[in-house]
């Protein structure tokens, strides 16, 4: 008869989930003894960093990945860093470890007391299994969840259940597969060919879950298509539509009276693989202009329920994007050439524009570069001077938690090793995250840290003038030297000062991590 952590091996083995991202506790040691051959176990030196470095392994990888966190203390560490990956229906399987049985009534230190409850409603299931026969089933539960609602899952293992035996029945799970499919009926087919096809002057926006399902290029027939504007939703995490192309609006406005400005004179906004719509910044108004429809298409049906106003249907937005472009007959002019990106703002002083050092990555680095950013006070910057035409090719933290930037672009270096990626870091966010430069060392991973130093939190500043609030504390951050930090962890790390120096230093092909200081002048996000 086989153990219980001997018939989960197995399970995660035949799932795939053969990579693992960790920092792991007393609680832990027994789920990781005798782990097989073709594990690969990636060790986090703090847990925010561990899940940031899963999420993004995840999102590039757009498969599940196994994430190994301590009771609660360290899934308590890890919970801010889950927010990204719940807003970015990122599909980690959050296993963790717990007390013995025994141990758990009395609260023993280290013990887990009502572990599930501790992570609701964060993720999109968890469970503590109530005997050890139950971990295998419950484990499967755990990875089919996280892949059925694009959502991570926990779950919560007494670390004497590992080498408990399984059970009869218990190797049935070895044999499962769980799968989806959602296209839309008949009749619903066919209303909303109707509705967008009788629309005069028709609007799209599109969400990262665009490109992390890979349709990124069909999202561009299918605009070219209908001939109308093309938006990214608001609160951006993913690029589903090159950021250059003559339909692009750019990102809607995180508010929801520049939302409705924007949709001004369309009879139809279709909205594909995004919420309804994330706000952020509270500028009331009407949801939509009058005399305007709105059409959700969402495999979220959370997302789908929530929103307040529209029409939703809950599909597969690819089979949605298929049926359009079967059933439509182009309208309008074929789209024109790419917009040029302007020439790049400079600064007054020592210090580069962020648009110069954009203008250099852009302009020095291979066309399929992946970029993770977190410098949000560059944001207005960023778009202006970047052409991004590939999938993938950009990552944003997706629910505005610090931290995802330096960890996520690790991890998305780690699943996809033959393309090249660069982490654009504020040195407000990169403390959040800064332990994940040990394990790029210690992986070698080959990726470029491009580290943007302006002695401030930008982003804030920019917020305070909008809320009246111009005076409050705490919003300098002078003093810090990332390039010491780096080498600190093992990364080879140099400061630039002018742009040519920092296109010739962009223009190397490193085959290990680096870290590049820029020092450059305050802007805001818009």
């Amino acid at each position: 008869m086989p153990t219980v952590r001997r018939l989960c091996h197995d399970f995660l083995d035949r799932q795939g989930l053969t990579t693992v991202f960790g920092n792991p506790g007393s609680n832990e040691l027994p789920f990781l003894a005798d782990l097989p051959d073709g594990f690969r176990y990636v060790l986090g030196l703090h847990e925010g960093a561990v899940v940031g470095m899963a999420d993004g392994y995840a999102q590039a990888s757009g498969r599940p990945v196994l994430v190994n966190l301590h009771a609660a203390s360290g899934s308590g560490n890890a919970m801010g860093a889950l927010t990204n990956a719940v807003a970015s229906r990122t599909p980690l399987v959050v296993l963790a470890g717990q007390q013995v049985r025994p141990a758990i009534g009395p609260e023993a230190n280290l013990a887990s007391v009502d572990a599930q409850t501790l992570m609701k409603p964060l993720v999109g299931w968890a469970a503590e299994p109530a005997c050890a026969e139950d971990v295998p089933r419950a484990l499967a539960q755990a990875v089919f969840e996280a892949r059925l609602q694009q959502r991570p899952t926990y779950l919560s293992v007494p670390y004497d259940d590992w080498s408990a035996e399984a059970g009869d029945n218990a190797p049935a799970v070895l044999d499962r597969r769980v799968e989806r499919a959602s296209v839309p009926g008949g009749e619903q087919a066919r209303a909303l060919v109707e509705r967008v096809a009788a629309a005069r002057r028709p609007a799209l926006v599109l969400g990262g879950d665009i490109d992390s399902a890979g349709l990124f290029d069909d999202a561009v027939r299918l605009a070219e298509r209908l001939g109308g504007p093309v938006w990214a939703a608001p609160s951006l995490f993913r690029l589903p539509f090159p950021n250059r192309h003559p339909q692009f609006r750019g990102v809607l406005p995180a508010g929801i009276a520049p939302v409705s400005e924007a949709f001004e004179g369309h009879d139809l906004v279709l909205v594909l693989g995004a919420p309804v719509f994330r706000y952020h910044e509270y500028l009331p108004g009407r949801y939509l202009p009058e005399g305007t429809r709105l059409v959700q298409v969402t495999e979220d049906a959370s997302a789908a329920a929530r929103a307040p106003m529209g029409e939703a249907l809950v599909a597969d937005p690819g089979a949605v994007i298929g049926l359009l472009l079967k059933s439509l007959d182009a309208r309008g002019e074929p789209a024109g050439p790419y917009r040029p990106a302007p020439e790049p703002l400079t600064a007054d002083g020592p210090s580069l524009h962020p648009e110069q050092v954009f203008a250099a990555l852009r302009d020095e680095l291979p066309e399929d570069t992946a970029y993770v950013v977190e410098s949000t006070s560059t944001n207005s910057a960023w778009w202006r001077q970047m052409d991004l035409r590939r999938q993938g090719s950009y990552y944003f933290p997706a629910a505005g938690g610090l931290g995802f930037g330096l960890p996520g672009a690790v991890g998305v270096a780690m699943a996809q090793p033959g393309r090249p990626v660069v982490g654009v870091i504020g040195d407000g966010s990169a403390n959040y995250g800064i332990t994940a430069l040990w394990t790029a060392a210690q992986h070698r991973v080959p990726l470029t840290f491009v580290l943007l130093r302006n002695g401030t939190y930008g982003a804030l500043r920019w917020f305070g003038g909008l809320l009246g609030v111009p005076d409050a504390p705490g919003l300098d951050i002078p003093g810090l030297d990332f390039t010491r930090v780096a080498e600190g962890y093992g990364v080879r790390a140099q400061h630039v000062g002018g742009a040519e120096e920092l296109r010739a230093v962009l223009a190397e092909r490193p085959d290990h991590p680096r870290l590049i200081q820029v020092d450059t002048a305050l802007t805001t996000p818009s």
